[in-house]
C-alpha cells in the first residue's frame, strides 16, 4: 500500500504537486499474466492454484527431480521436532489449537527424514534452485538458512544498470532482465521461472493483460518445502539472526527480499518462516498459479507476502507479524472484480486461515482487485484491513474494486507504530484504532466478520480523489460497497467491546450505491449498532446517490491528515488525529449477559447459519450449551 493519504477533496490541488512520503523500491511496470494455463509445460503451468505434492511422494520416482538442502544437524533437529510435534503438537498459528501428530506420523515422518537426509547435497538452499527445472522439488531439511552465497552480492550494483530502462534508473526498480541477470542484488533467494524474452522488452503498454516478451518456462511448477512439516523449523533468514523471530523490524537486514518468485507460474512454498528482509519476506510477481502454505512472515520492513500482479494464488494457514507497511498484500491484483474481461468475476487470490498481527496494517492492497479474504483474525494491527485506490509507480488496476472480506475476526487494531519505543517502524500512514478502511474502492463486499474493540472505527469509507490517484475523469470512487450480515462490539466469549464507532463513511457527494444492511450488535439487532453519520437500515439494492450533507463535518480531519502527510511529509499527531492512539471507548461495556441476549442465542439454536452472526463455528458451539 502506498501513500493512500491523500484523502481529501480539500488538497486535492495541492497533492498534484506534492511529494510523495518516502518509500523504498516501487514496483517496475508490471502487467498481469495471461490466466490461462501455460501447455508448453507438462503438467501445464498456471491457469489454477498449484496443488502439493506430500513430502513422502519427494522420495519417488516421478516428474521433476528432487533435490535436497540441509545442514550438518538437520536431521538431528528434524527428530527432535517431531517428537515434540507429538507430544505438544505444532501450533501453525498463534489462535489456532496446536496439531499433534500420532505416533504413527511421527515415525513416518522420522524415517523419510533420514532417507531425505542421505540424499541431500546442498548446504545453500539458493544452490538447489538454480540446478533445479520445472516441475522440480527442493526440500529443505531443518535449520536457519543465511544464504552467504547471496548476500556477498553487493546491492545496488553499478554493474545491473545496463539491464534497467531510462524509467527504471535511480528508483530501485529493477526490469525482469535486470533480475535475471542480477538476482541477488536484491534477492537473498530468487526463483526466476522463465527465460528472457527473445525481443528487448517494448515501451511500457497502457493494456496490463499479458506480460510482453516472455520467455518459456524454465522453472515454473517447481515445489520448495521444509522437511518436517512444521514450518518453525527451516528459517530464512535475511537479516540478523540473533533476534530470533523478534524485531526491530528489518534488524541487520543485508536483502530487500528474502524469496521472490518472478513469473514462477506454478510455484509452491511450503512449510518455512522468513524474517527481516529489508523489505518484503516473500514476493511474488507476476505469476500465474502459486501457493503459500503453512508459511510464517517476521518483521519485515515493508510487507510479510507481497503477492503482485498476480493470478490464481492462495495463501493459507500463515502468520504475519511485525511489519512495516502489511503483513499481507496482494497488490496490483488482476481486473477479474467489477472491471473484468473475462466472461465472469472471479477471486483472483484467496488469504484464509492466517493470523495476522502487530504490523503498521495488517492486510493492505493498492488496487488489490478481486481478492478473497476469508477466515483470518486480524488483531493488534495499526488498522486491521485497509485496500485503496491511490495511485502508486507500477500499480495497474485502477480504480480498486471487487474484493470480498467475510467470516475473519477483526479486532483490537489499536497497536501504534508511531509512538516512541514501537518495535516496528511505519513505512505508511494509516487510520490507528480501526478494524477495516477502504480508502477509495468499488463493489467491495464486508459481510459476516465480528468486528470488535476496534478504539477509533470499525469500518471506515472515504472517497479517493482522481486527481490525487494521477487520474483525470470523474469521481472514480467510492460506489457500490456493501456491509452486511456484520456483528460488531461483541468478544468471541460474549463480551461487549465495543469500537468507537462501528461503521464511518465521508459521505463525499456524488458517492452511489453504497449500503448497510443487517448487521447485528450485542442485543441481536441492527438498532444498536452505531454508523456515522447516522444511517437507517438500508435495503439490499442500495439505490442511493451521496449529497454530501455531512462531508463539512470530515474535512477538517481528512485535509489535516492529507496535509501533515503530502505537504509536510510528516506523521504529526497535532495535525493529524490517525497517529495517536485512540482512547478506549465506552470504559466497562457490562456483563457477559449484556454482550449477547437471550435472543441472540435463541437464533443460533434454531439456524446453524445464525453462527456467523456470533463467530467461528467453535463459538457456536459454546454457545448452544448455554441457558
Amino acid at each position: 500500500m502506498r501513500n493512500w493519504g491523500r484523502a481529501s477533496t480539500l488538497v486535492a490541488v495541492a497533492a498534484l504537486s506534492a511529494p510523495a512520503l518516502a518509500v523504498a523500491h516501487i514496483e517496475r511496470d508490471s502487467y498481469w499474466p495471461d490466466p490461462a494455463p501455460d501447455a508448453a509445460v507438462s503438467p501445464p503451468a498456471g491457469g489454477e492454484v498449484p496443488k502439493p505434492r506430500s513430502l513422502a511422494s519427494a522420495l519417488k520416482l516421478g516428474r521433476g527431480d528432487l533435490r535436497v538442502v540441509c545442514q550438518r544437524d538437520s536431521l538431528r533437529r528434524a527428530r527432535q521436532s517431531l517428537r515434540q510435534s507429538r507430544r505438544a503438537g505444532i501450533r501453525f498459528r498463534p489462535t489456532a489449537a496446536p496439531v499433534r501428530l500420532t505416533r504413527r506420523q511421527a515415525r513416518r515422518a522420522a524415517r523419510v527424514n533420514a532417507r531425505l537426509y542421505r540424499r541431500c547435497g546442498y548446504r545453500q538452499i539458493q544452490h538447489a534452485i538454480e540446478a533445479s527445472g520445472n516441475n522440480d522439488r527442493i526440500v529443505v531439511m531443518p535449520g536457519v538458512y543465511t544464504e552467504p552465497y547471496a548476500r556477498a552480492h553487493p546491492t545496488n550494483d553499478r554493474r545491473c544498470e545496463q539491464y534497467l530502462s531510462d524509467s527504471e534508473k535511480g528508483t530501485g526498480a529493477m526490469s525482469y532482465t535486470a533480475q535475471f541477470h542480477c538476482p541477488h542484488d536484491q534477492n537473498l533467494l530468487a526463483v526466476l521461472g522463465r527465460a528472457l524474452g527473445p525481443q528487448p522488452d517494448p515501451p511500457t503498454r497502457a493494456d496490463r493483460h499479458g506480460i510482453p516478451n516472455a520467455g518459456p518456462c524454465i522453472r515454473c511448477n517447481l515445489q520448495l518445502e521444509g522437511s518436517t512439516g512444521n514450518p518453525d523449523d527451516v528459517v530464512i533468514e535475511a537479516g540478523d539472526a540473533g533476534a530470533g523471530n523478534g524485531g526491530p523490524s528489518a534488524v541487520g537486514a543485508a536483502k530487500d527480499v528474502a524469496l521472490r518468485g518472478d513469473r514462477a507460474d506454478g510455484l509452491v512454498v511450503r512449510n518455512m518462516t522468513f524474517r527481516h528482509a529489508a523489505e518484503h519476506n516473500v514476493y511474488v510477481i507476476e505469476t500465474d498459479g502459486y501457493l503459500l502454505d503453512n508459511v510464517k512472515f517476521f518483521y519485515g520492513g515493508e510487507y510479510g507476502s507481497l503477492t503482485f500482479v498476480s493470478d490464481h494464488g492462495l495463501t493459507s494457514d500463515c502468520e504475519a507479524m511485525g511489519h512495516g507497511d502489511s503483513g499481507v498484500y496482494p497488490g496490483a491484483a488482476p481486473d477479474t472484480g467489477e472491471q473484468t474481461v473475462e466472461a465472469a468475476r472471479r477471486a483472483n487470490q484467496t488469504i484464509t486461515r492466517c493470523d495476522v498481527h502487530h504490523n503498521t496494517l495488517g492486510y493492505s492492497g493498492t488496487m488489490g482487485n478481486g481478492t478473497r479474504v476469508v477466515g483470518n483474525d486480524f488483531f493488534d494491527n495499526g488498522t486491521g484491513i485497509a485496500t485503496d485506490s491511490f495511485f502508486a509507480g507500477g500499480h495497474p488496476g485502477y480504480p480498486q474494486d471487487g474484493a470480498v472480506f467475510e467470516d475473519n475476526e477483526i479486532y483490537s487494531n489499536n497497536f501504534n507504530t508511531y509512538a516512541a519505543g514501537s518495535d516496528v517502524t511505519p513505512r505508511v500512514p494509516i487510520v490507528n484504532g480501526t478494524g477495516i478502511l477502504i480508502a477509495g474502492g468499488n463493489a467491495n463486499e464486508v459481510r459476516g466478520n465480528r468486528i470488535w474493540d476496534n478504539w477509533r472505527r470499525g469500518v471506515m469509507l472515504i472517497e479517493v480523489p482522481d486527481a490525487a490517484s494521477d487520474h483525470a475523469g470523474a469521481k472514480s470512487t467510492s460506489h457500490r460497497n456493501r456491509f452486511h450480515d456484520n456483528l460488531v462490539g461483541v468478544a468471541p466469549d460474549g463480551a461487549r467491546k465495543p469500537n468507537g464507532v462501528d461503521f464511518w463513511w465521508d459521505e463525499s457527494s456524488g458517492q452511489e450505491d453504497n449500503c448497510w444492511y443487517d448487521n447485528r450488535a450485542f442485543d441481536g439487532t441492527d438498532a444498536s449498532v452505531t454508523y456515522d453519520p447516522p444511517r437507517p437500515l438500508t435495503p439490499a439494492n442500495c439505490d442511493n446517490v451521496s449529497t454530501g450533507a455531512t462531508y463539512a463535518t470530515r474535512a477538517r480531519e481528512l485535509g489535516g491528515c492529507a496535509a501533515a502527510q503530502l505537504v509536510i511529509g510528516e506523521y504529526d499527531p497535532s495535525l493529524c488525529p490517525w497517529f495517536t492512539s485512540p482512547e478506549p471507548p465506552g470504559g466497562d461495556a457490562g456483563a457477559r449477559d449484556a454482550g449477547v441476549t437471550l435472543t441472540v442465542l435463541a437464533q443460533v439454536r434454531e439456524s446453524p447459519d445464525a453462527c456467523r452472526l456470533i463467530g467461528t463455528t467453535q463459538s457456536c458451539t459454546a454457545f448452544r450449551g448455554r441457558p
